[in-house]
């Protein structure tokens, strides 16, 4: 299937990292067109849209979906026998070349009630799938394409991103009876809130928490007036229940704020049989697309890949992507 070879790395080599997918999304545009779909352009942001195709003599019931932005920094396409290389290679370029052949081959089968949803803004906020999801969408299912390694995934971790700010007084640390260090009160939160048991889920397993940045201080002779840390946990049930239980663990340290950044449930996904199983632990655009339908997850690639400077996915996976995207269509549409 070399027209899927071709097609990756056509998409691949049109830089569109999130914020900047302007020059894909019109390249979508044309193309899409030239296949004999009806495109529509979604204005998101300042030269961000997402792209929108459907076949013209029909209704979706059916929605394939997958976000057109990619983390940096671009690097361009390259191959082997065994793989196609470069960012979005997997995540999710690739994903989005499948669904759009394997759309292109029910077609030609007679299936028409499908339709394509391709966002901005997945690896930052979600800000595409939020603006689509005000549409009037008639649609019984979307499929939401991310690496998944070709299993069907039966659901997926939601998460709590937050930031914390301390406030200290700056003094010399020679007298400490003079200063406070918000480093010190903000270690002192990040202690227990790490010491936390954030709850586990007999389908995703349990709860985790990243500290993923601290700033602050002026010097090490010196109390630090500042310090803040953005912290994020993988949620494995209902996100306000993890809410609570932090801003309980923060009346006991009154010299923090916190700010939320981005929040969600874990999501339960439909799934069909005939396909392998299996949840996954990073987040993906399904809870902003509530309006689209029951939401199924599937896509080749590894996880493991995206977001790396081996990004890749395998040729050989891909073309099965091809085939499984058209027999779950096929299962999905003759439901009653």
């Amino acid at each position: 299937m070399s027209e899927l070879n071709a097609y990756i790395r056509r998409l691949v080599d049109i830089p569109s990292v999130s914020g900047g997918e302007g020059d894909v999304a019109r390249f979508l545009e044309k193309d899409l067109a030239n296949r004999g779909f009806s495109v529509r352009l979604q204005e998101v942001g300042a030269d961000r849209f997402n792209v929108h195709a459907v076949n013209n003599d029909a209704t979706p019931r059916l929605i394939f979906n997958t976000h057109i932005d990619t983390v940096p920094p671009f690097y361009e396409s390259s191959e082997d026998d065994a793989y196609i290389y470069g960012r979005g290679s997997c995540d999710a370029k690739g994903i989005l070349a499948c669904m759009v052949l394997a759309t292109m081959a029910l077609r030609e089968e007679g299936i028409r009630e499908i339709g394509m949803l391709f966002v901005v803004g997945e690896e930052v906020d979600s800000a595409g799938a939020l603006v689509a999801n005000k549409g009037d969408w008639k649609s019984e299912h979307v499929v939401v394409g991310e690496p998944t390694e070709n299993r069907m995934a039966s659901g997926h971790k939601g998460g709590l991103k937050f930031r914390l700010k301390a406030s200290g007084k700056a003094a010399h640390s020679a007298y400490p009876q003079l200063g406070e260090s918000a480093i010190a009160y903000l270690l002192d939160a990040l202690s227990d809130i790490r010491a936390e048991d954030w709850g586990t889920s007999d389908l995703l397993g349990p709860a985790t928490l990243n500290v993923g940045t601290i700033k602050g201080g002026l010097a090490a002779n010196v109390f630090a007036p500042e310090a803040e840390s953005d912290v994020f946990i993988r949620v494995v049930g209902n996100v306000n229940d993890v809410k609570e239980k932090l801003e309980k663990i923060l009346t006991k340290h009154t010299k923090l704020t916190y700010e939320v950044i981005a929040s969600a449930d874990a999501v339960t996904c439909k799934t069909v049989d005939g396909f392998d199983l299996a949840p996954v632990s990073f987040g993906t655009d399904i809870p902003a697309l509530t309006n689209l339908g029951k939401p199924l997850l599937l896509g080749p690639g590894s996880i493991h890949d995206a977001h790396t400077n081996a990004e890749k996915i395998g040729k050989e996976e891909a073309r099965d992507a091809v085939k499984y995207y058209q027999r779950l269509a096929r299962k999905l549409l003759d439901e009653p």
